[in-house]
């Protein structure tokens, strides 16, 4: 794999611990402020993961993605 594909796939990789935190999180607060902490982890991790999603299909699309193939995208 490329180093910038393995960027990318670790981006997504971490997106899915900030989901998980995000539960955790919310399922163990005590407080309103937490709750709003969590909600912006989550909020983040599904902006970051619809970001590292389109570069992940921009490099299929080119070729650069190892195994990846149009049909992928659909």
């Amino acid at each position: 794999m490329k180093k910038c594909d393995r960027a990318i796939q670790q981006t997504l990789e971490l997106v899915q611990e900030m989901l998980q935190l995000a539960d955790y999180g919310d399922a163990v607060r005590e407080d309103d402020g937490c709750g709003i902490l969590y909600s912006v982890i989550r909020d983040s991790a599904f902006k970051i993961q619809k970001l590292a999603e389109a570069e992940k299909k921009a490099h299929i699309r080119k070729g650069w993605w190892a195994g990846g193939d149009e049909a992928t995208l659909n």
